[in-house]
């Protein structure tokens, strides 16, 4: 590398790092707007139950349509819904809560790739998110419970989160409910057996 392309190499990451610094500034204010728009939205939902899953799951599946008669009885049981918004476990959780009238919430996330959102969201609350962790913030602050199909590494997120705050006692023992005992198992007898200990 010559002293010149070191040259022009520095200019250009003290450009970045200064434009990162002034970016970082101003996302302080997109991250409060979606706190702000969050909690006026579902301050007056209700009881809800939060169901997480996969967004790959297709509606023959046998989780989806478990999905769909879980949330259609938890609206029936007088609990709203709240899913991710999206297709897969979320739209099954979404089009149950539908069908039995209830309040069906949809928390999207802006991705590069395979969240929409879905169609059976109550129109007034399909929200929008860019960041995560406000995302999460929502599905943990506005459910009295969590049901969690089975589903990846976002589904386990979301499980991890509510039990690390249920453990810290950052929130209520709130209950949360496993669906799918072959996909599971694994996990649990890890978390009893080595985790644990």
């Amino acid at each position: 590398m010559t002293q010149e392309d070191k040259k022009i190499r520095e200019k250009l990451q003290k450009k970045t790092w200064n434009e990162i610094k002034s970016n970082d500034s101003w996302a302080i204010f997109k991250i409060m707007a979606e706190f702000v728009d969050g909690y006026e939205h579902l301050s007056k939902i209700g009881p809800c139950v939060s169901i997480f899953g996969s967004a790959r799951t297709k509606p023959d599946n046998k989780y989806y349509k478990l999905a769909e008669e879980i949330a259609y009885q938890l609206t029936q049981s007088g609990f709203g819904v709240i899913t991710g918004g999206g297709p897969g476990i979320m739209e099954a959780g979404n089009k149950g809560a539908h069908k039995g009238n209830g309040l069906s919430v949809g928390l999207n996330i802006d991705l590069p790739f395979e969240q929409f959102d879905n169609e059976w969201i109550s129109p007034d609350l399909n929200l929008n998110f860019n960041f995560f962790f406000v995302r999460k913030v929502m599905f943990v602050k506005y459910s009295q419970g969590f049901v969690v199909m089975p589903g990846g590494l976002g589904t386990m997120d979301e499980l991890f989160e509510a039990l690390t705050l249920i453990q810290t006692k950052k929130i209520g023992r709130f209950p949360i409910v496993l669906v799918g005992s072959k996909f599971w198992s694994g996990l649990l007898d890890w978390i009893k057996n080595t985790l644990l200990e």
